[in-house]
């Protein structure tokens, strides 16, 4: 055998091998109670149905969250839950996806588009899980400032100083937007 024929064989092997541990950890992750987090400040952004956690009534204010860096939600069709960040607002609790419009965006980020099915998710905070749905926010600029200002403050370094017309990134529709609510 020639010395290209065999570097190809062991090239076909090492990405063989690589696929086979990709799928098996994709499928690991799957059957994982919630996102998987490999260390504190490295959580791989899905997992599977939460199975611990105490059913809780919605609060009537979400303000307990305002300093807390991240929450993990669960969508209902397909179950798979992921860890997202907590934008709060005068006690409202958004939800925001960006790279909507990237390629990247589409392929990374596939829950958003699963609630346009079915809106209904389940967020599990300390133990807690509530019973939720999302509505998408599409361009109510007196919503959407000031939840970009705080995502802004909160997670980028900003000010928290209110950017008119930053809103265009909603309506554009490179970020998507939920408020949640109770499911009716």
């Amino acid at each position: 055998m020639s010395a290209l024929g065999m570097i190809c064989r062991w090239v076909a092997a090492a990405l063989g091998i690589i696929v086979l541990l990709a799928a098996l950890a994709y499928g690991l992750m799957r059957i994982n109670d919630g996102p998987v987090e490999f260390y504190p400040w490295f959580t791989i952004s899905i997992g599977g149905p939460f199975r611990s956690g105490e059913l809780t009534s919605t609060p009537a204010n979400w303000g307990f969250l305002q300093d807390r860096e991240e929450i993990e939600i669960q969508t209902l069709s397909p179950t798979t839950s992921r860890t997202v960040w907590v934008p709060v607002v005068d006690g409202r609790l958004y939800i925001v996806s960006g790279y909507m419009n990237s390629t990247i965006g589409r392929l990374w980020k596939q829950w958003p588009a699963y609630l346009e099915e079915d809106n209904r998710i389940l967020i599990r905070d300390e133990g807690k899980i509530y019973e939720q749905c999302l509505d998408r926010v599409m361009g109510d600029a007196e919503k959407v400032v000031p939840v970009l200002a705080e995502l802004g403050r909160k997670y980028m370094g900003g000010s928290g100083e209110q950017i008119p017309g930053s809103e265009i990134a909603v309506t554009s529709g490179a970020i998507w937007m939920f408020e949640v609510s109770d499911c009716e």
